[in-house]
């Protein structure tokens, strides 16, 4: 993934202004992948009561349908020796994506998200990005969730699961920046088959744990809550989950803004 940093540029940044009386306060939602993110708002709405959701997708103006999904997937795909992002599609498909066709479209989706009245807005992918040009707040995921982790795990050995194994290595050591203990990595596809999906999680929850990891972390927001139960009944390790950090960071905002 990139090595830039978390910068917002904060030239045209101003500050969120309360919403009028009875308008509900609005968190714009943006994923790499399309919107809405059925999979995401069981998760995100009981850790926002009260909250308007305004869902954009980097991707919502692309075409995966017909002949011309094939040449959609070439344009957004990762470069040669790049560790690849990986979203969800509308209709729950997955997609690999690199970093130089996706920031431009990330950018889109954040105005659209402020046009529509989103106070501040949540960058729902936990890679790593430059600056995006935002008019209000914007939250990055990865460094909401890997900060959070690092408070919370201490020295301890920790175990992240990733989507993608061409993601792993570089997960590892993004992570072995951050934490002094020992960081080691997982594969279990979020966005897989429904099927197997729990299985596969658990699957490397238990590898993680049998490796020694005292604490997991769930660090991609295709994984859900349902996600980490069985994560945590596989392995007896309670299991970090990216998603609802960075919703409840996000959710912090909003109500100071509210």
């Amino acid at each position: 993934m990139s090595e830039n940093t978390h910068a917002v540029d904060t030239t045209e940044t101003v500050a969120p202004e309360p919403p009028p009386a009875g308008v509900a306060p609005a968190l714009g939602l943006v994923t790499i992948g399309q919107a809405p993110r059925a999979d995401l708002r069981p998760d995100a709405e009981p850790l926002l009561p009260g909250v308007r959701l305004v869902e954009h997708g980097a991707l919502d103006a692309d075409r995966f349908d017909g002949d011309a999904e094939a040449a959609t997937r070439r344009r957004l795909a990762p470069e040669d020796g790049e560790a690849p992002l990986v979203s969800r599609l509308r209709d729950g498909r997955s997609v690999l994506l690199g970093h130089g066709a996706i920031v431009p479209r990330i950018a889109d989706a954040v105005a659209r998200a402020e046009r529509d009245g989103a106070a501040a807005t949540l960058l729902l992918c936990t890679g790593r990005f430059p600056a995006v040009r935002a008019r209000r707040p914007l939250l990055f995921a990865e460094p909401l969730v890997q900060q959070a982790v690092a408070a919370t795990v201490g020295t301890d050995p920790v175990g992240i699961i990733c989507p993608h194994p061409d993601q792993a290595e570089d997960v590892s050591r993004r992570w072995s920046e951050l934490l002094p203990g020992r960081v080691q990595a997982a594969v279990a596809d979020p966005y897989g088959p429904a099927e197997r999906v729990l299985d596969d999680v658990a699957a490397a929850a238990r590898t993680l744990a049998d490796r020694g990891s005292a604490w997991l972390v769930l660090d991609c927001i295709g994984y859900t809550e349902q996600m980490r139960t069985a994560a945590l009944r596989s392995a007896d390790r309670p299991v970090l989950l990216a998603r609802a950090i960075a919703v409840r960071m996000a959710a912090e905002l909003v109500a100071a803004s509210a």
